[in-house]
């Protein structure tokens, strides 16, 4: 039997007082290029998932939140490549600061509804629709 490396990956739904998402566009350099997604990142080593996601939103959008701000939603198992990709998707709605694309070509807020027609990794696609149900 193979064996396969999970990759346990964080996003967040960060979620504004309209009931909006914030989707972050990734660079045309990286894997899935242009692609709209929920920000976040790789757990690494000896780090909670929280933990990773605090530390991401820093990174990536020069916000900051607590883990007790972070909802756990629901996740996504999807192959990667040679691994398997784990998302643990969180529900923010309390942060401090302005999202910035550190990372990203551009950010856009968005309702779950309008999700639908963006260009999504296939692993987010499943989750919008328990957004649409949360929000």
């Amino acid at each position: 039997m193979m064996q396969i490396s999970p990759l346990l990956v964080v996003a967040a739904a960060l979620v504004d007082a309209d009931g909006r998402v914030l989707l972050q566009q990734r660079p045309p350099h990286t894997s899935l290029p242009n692609l709209w997604e929920f920000p976040g990142g790789k757990v690494e080593p000896q780090e909670t998932p929280e933990a990773a996601l605090v530390r991401e939103l820093e990174e990536e959008l020069g916000i900051s939140t607590h883990a007790s701000c972070l909802a756990p939603a629901t996740f996504a198992s999807a192959p990667l490549g040679e691994r398997h990709l784990l998302l643990l998707l969180y529900v923010c709605r309390k942060w401090h600061g302005v999202p910035e694309a550190r990372h990203a070509t551009a950010l856009k807020w968005a309702r779950p509804a309008q999700m639908y027609a963006l260009d999504m990794p296939p692993a987010d696609l499943p989750l919008i629709g328990l957004l649409e149900s949360l929000i």
